[in-house]
């Protein structure tokens, strides 16, 4: 594994390659194994280790990055001059801020969890293996097929500048993912941590499996609006469209849902929800692309959006801008992307807190408390259709279920959907107890399952 001092030494090279005022260095990358099962057997073995430096130069008020995979003197001298030549031809941007300088930025208090587990690292491919056989065993004692995948990355992620940023972060994370399939019905499960003794593959193949055998033979319901229990993946499926739209640039560039709605009741009263890099189920650094701390920040609180992240050039603009007065105080909070880029910056570490007064209930819990409506695994294939009232829409999949009188009833044929996130945080009337959620749409979050009034299906499909 490249370490900091290693990464520290190139950023030390690249920077005397170059006649700029400033340079930056982001290096990345690390130790990634997969293995791939399907048809319950085990089908793709691999591993990979690599790295990539990304060097940005600033001339005045423009710049421009190059990359390479190579690390010897004339692979970085030539990414260097790469980046200068582009830098030199950009016009000049009056919004650019000098390289930043850490000097002055107050000492975080809060201490970053754990998030490099040498046990994670060491899995190879013979426990992988191991964990795909005990997966591949429950489906056929239920005789199912299965698929899914294994995977564990050790990487590392760093940046330095010549005005003496050094940040470093090392992080483990293993992944399992199982489809479990019958006749005519499925059932999923995801997961991953930093930690692989948190995973428990078997465990989660015991679910898909329940969930493919519980909803063979799925009957046909009319499209309509339900009360639906979702489970967290489906959770955050759907909620992570709204989150890019939480970064100042988007509010400034006016293609937020936020834009007139800053300081208003936008969800329910009951839906709290922060970007935490320091809580123990998220994963991350605490630094962003231009190396600034990243800071907790109040996204919503009872419903009323309190708060955006800023990138250091987006507080400097909304500063000056018809928005300074509406929003407060402004200030970097740690999560811009790396420069140049026309997204600025947005939260990608996700917390919904149970609002006070809130008790969280079970899954099974929300069931037996329901006269009517579908308990739902998952969502898929999930598109835009009104970024401003975001109006999504997708299919349920893997795992649909009704429910009447308190209990499940077995599976149905999947729904399409066109539900607004906006409505759908309005009418939440129960909430699991949140957790580290992992799904195929969006980024992983600590989210709780939902009880949501009146979510809108449209369709029916024949699966």
């Amino acid at each position: 594994m490249l370490n900091k001092e290693r990464a520290y030494e190139l950023f030390e090279r690249a920077r005397k390659f170059s006649s700029a005022d400033d340079v930056e260095v982001l290096i990345g990358g690390g130790k990634s194994a997969l293995t791939r099962f399907a048809n319950n057997t085990i089908h793709q073995n691999m591993a990979d280790e690599n790295y990539d430096i990304s060097v940005r130069v600033q001339f005045g008020g423009k710049t421009a990055r190059a990359s390479t995979n190579k690390f010897d003197d004339e692979s970085l001298r030539r990414t260097v001059l790469a980046a200068e030549r582009l830098a030199k031809v950009q016009e000049e941007d009056a919004d650019l801020l000098p390289m930043y300088a850490p000097e002055g930025e107050p000492a975080s208090d809060v201490v970053l969890p754990q998030r490099r587990f040498a046990e994670t690292a060491a899995i190879g491919p013979a426990e992988r293996a191991e964990a795909v056989g005990k997966m591949v065993d429950v489906a056929r004692r239920l005789k199912l097929n299965s698929a899914g995948v294994y995977a564990v990355n050790d990487a590392a992620d760093g940046i330095f500048n010549s005005r003496g940023v050094a940040r470093w972060h090392e992080q483990t994370l293993a992944e399992v993912s199982v489809t479990m399939t019958a006749e005519n019905s499925s059932g999923w499960q995801k997961a991953n941590a930093p930690d692989v003794r948190e995973l428990q593959p078997a465990m989660l193949a015991e679910i898909a499996a329940k969930k493919a055998v519980e909803s063979a033979n799925p009957r046909e319901m009319a499209a309509g609006k339900y009360t639906v229990i979702l489970e967290p993946a489906a959770v955050l499926d759907l909620v992570g469209f709204a989150f890019w739209d939480f970064g100042g640039l988007a509010l400034l560039d006016q293609r937020s849902f936020l834009n007139n709605r800053f300081g208003k009741q936008v969800f329910g009263e009951n839906i709290t929800i922060r970007d935490d890099v320091y809580h123990p189920l998220q994963a991350g650094a605490a630094f962003d692309a231009e190396g600034v701390t990243r800071q907790r920040v109040e996204l919503v609180r009872n419903g009323v959006v309190k708060d955006l992240v800023y990138a250091r050039g987006t507080a400097e603009r909304i500063r000056k801008s018809e928005f300074a007065a509406q929003l407060g105080t402004v200030k970097p909070t740690g999560h811009g992307f790396a420069l140049p880029n026309e997204m600025g910056e947005a939260p990608l570490n996700i917390v919904f807190e149970l609002a006070e007064g809130v008790q969280a209930k079970s899954v099974e819990q929300m069931v037996s408390e329901t006269e009517r409506g579908i308990l739902v695994t998952r969502l898929w294939y999930i598109r835009e259709v009104d970024p401003y009232e975001k109006m999504l829409t997708g299919m349920t999949r893997d795992g649909t279920f009704l429910v009447e009188n308190g209990k499940v009833k077995g599976g149905v044929l999947n729904f399409r959907f066109n539900e607004s996130a906006l409505h759908m945080l309005s009418n939440v009337v129960s909430f699991g107890e949140p957790v580290r959620a992992s799904g195929e749409e969006s980024f992983d979050m600590v989210v709780p399952a939902m009880k949501v009034q009146e979510f809108n299906f449209t369709e029916v499909t024949k699966f």
